[in-house]
């Protein structure tokens, strides 16, 4: 048997600071203590339960990084009901698609209008927990909230369990439900948050991911809790209302373990020092990085400037899709055949997906994922060390490479740069671009079409939507669902940049 259940006997912790809540503007700032944390939690289970949740149920959330979003799957797994977190910055449709694959009885949202327009779009009427409401389906969080207790008994769960089910786009395009069960799921993450960032009473641990993906499921809720440890909870952006953001928050609560993307890493690069230079990072004592494989610059950068040389730079990369049946056997429906391939190429072994090269010092650099690979003219190259060599230029604060067709090699190398302030893009630095490639991987890798990118399509998250620059590329307009993308005007100015021909 196992239970995750909140009101432990350590006594005190009631008493220490859980979540020093950022919002999406400096102003909007609390502090929430694990107390307060443990009655709200009951209050929404209580509430729960009166709609009728039982255990093994399902409950779909849609919310931003409010404590609301914490509290609510917090009570899900309290009272042995199944959370199924989507992404705030998901469209009518991709909500309407999740809640009806894993059979939601309940919405959790703070958006009337997209929880609306994916109940329009779905054959079954559910219950929406929201505000403003039509009474006829809908019930108002502080209403219902404000009626109940704020005792409530957690549920025993046997460690096989589900906990919750997270959906992944996956290489397919077609969302998999993936489904994480109680008692591995949380050893795991208890044990990996308190060793890899040697987590310690006194620390202030800020990890800058969105609870809507696994990372921050794992490293903002349930393994920095397993280990009563004090967070910050970050609504805003890294450049709003400043590009210093970041670093001013690490100052005001003299944040110790920093968790970030590499992708943000390479966005605050390019606006230099001085808005570093204005804060106190001094009390930073681990660096973290997750979500993609970081260049050697953007490294240096982070260990340098940041972590001002004295901090460990800890880089990490966890999969959503560790997924196989009972007999490990493949399945032919496009649902889940993606996914065992992973134990087919070299049988009695896993394979991570991602692609690695060992140097000549006996380190190992993960490349990024095989299907990030490009084959041109039979070779294999990683768009993560094309995209490394690019952003070791001075004039380079991002980059990113796709393939193209090609009626000769069969595909090419099509990349995309954001430049530092100050610096132009011409002919003169297309031909630096191409032979700092040239010399650093080989005359293979040289590309064949260098765009100017003022910005790149990412997620609110900040990943690159890799699919979408394939796709401008190659000039097909059709772009699909864009409703994750942070700044859709983006796609519009990468198309009128479009190379034609060979640079």
């Amino acid at each position: 048997m196992f239970l995750y259940c909140i009101d432990s006997d350590k006594g005190l912790m009631f008493f220490k600071c859980l979540f020093s809540r950022e919002g999406n503007s400096p102003d909007h700032r609390e502090a929430i203590t694990y107390g307060q944390l443990l009655g709200q939690v009951c209050r929404c289970s209580n509430t729960l339960k009166q709609m009728g949740v039982r255990k093994g149920d399902r409950v779909a959330i849609y919310l931003p990084m409010i404590p609301e979003l914490v509290y609510t799957m917090l009570a899900c797994t309290r009272i042995g009901a199944v959370h199924s977190i989507v992404f705030a910055g998901f469209s009518a449709e991709s909500l309407c698609e999740r809640i009806m694959d894993s059979q939601c009885s309940i919405l959790v949202t703070a958006g009337k209008r997209v929880a609306d327009s994916s109940v329009n779009l779905s054959p079954v009427v559910f219950p929406v927990v929201q505000t403003p409401w039509d009474a006829a389906c809908d019930v108002c969080w502080e209403e219902v909230m404000g009626q109940v207790s704020e005792q409530c008994e957690p549920e025993w769960l046997d460690a096989e369990d589900p906990l919750f089910i997270l959906y992944t786009s996956g290489s397919t395009g077609k969302p998999k439900g993936v489904l994480h069960t109680v008692a591995g799921y949380l050893l795991y993450t208890s044990l990996t948050f308190k060793y890899v960032f040697d987590h310690q009473p006194d620390d202030v641990y800020w990890c800058t991911a969105d609870i809507g993906w696994i990372t921050g499921h794992s490293y903002i809720t349930y393994g920095p809790l397993a280990n009563g440890a004090t967070s910050v909870l970050f609504e805003g952006i890294p450049v709003h209302p400043h590009v210093g953001r970041f670093w001013e928050v690490i100052e005001k609560y003299r944040v110790t373990k920093f968790y970030t993307a590499p992708t943000a890493i390479r966005l605050l690069m390019k606006y230099g020092l001085d808005p570093v230079q204005k804060y106190d990072l001094s009390s930073l004592r681990i660096l973290g990085t997750v979500g993609e494989p970081i260049n050697p610059e953007a490294w240096h950068w982070y260990h340098e400037v940041i972590g001002q040389k004295r901090c460990p730079v800890v880089d990490t990369f966890w999969q959503t899709e560790t997924v196989r049946d009972a007999e490990c056997q493949s399945r032919m429906s496009p649902r889940s055949g993606m996914l065992f391939t992973y134990f087919k190429k070299f049988p009695g072994f896993y394979v991570t997906g991602d692609g690695c090269r060992r140097d000549k010092d006996g380190y190992y650099w993960i490349a990024g994922r095989i299907d990030d690979m490009i084959n041109v003219s039979g070779h294999l190259l990683s768009t993560a060390e094309v995209e490394a060599s690019l952003t070791d230029h001075g004039a380079v604060a991002e980059a990113a490479v796709v393939s193209r067709p090609h009626t000769v090699k069969g595909e090419c190398l099509y990349c995309f740069v954001t430049l530092k302030d100050c610096r132009e893009f011409n002919r003169t630095l297309v031909d630096e671009l191409k032979r700092q490639v040239r010399e650093k991987i080989g005359p293979i890798a040289t590309p064949d079409f260098i765009q100017n990118a003022p910005g790149l399509p990412k997620t609110r998250s900040g990943k690159i939507m890799r699919r979408v620059l394939r796709q401008i590329a190659r000039n097909e307009k059709d772009l699909g669902d864009l409703s994750t993308m942070a700044d859709p005007k983006v796609v519009e100015v990468l198309f009128n940049h479009r190379c034609e021909t060979a640079s």
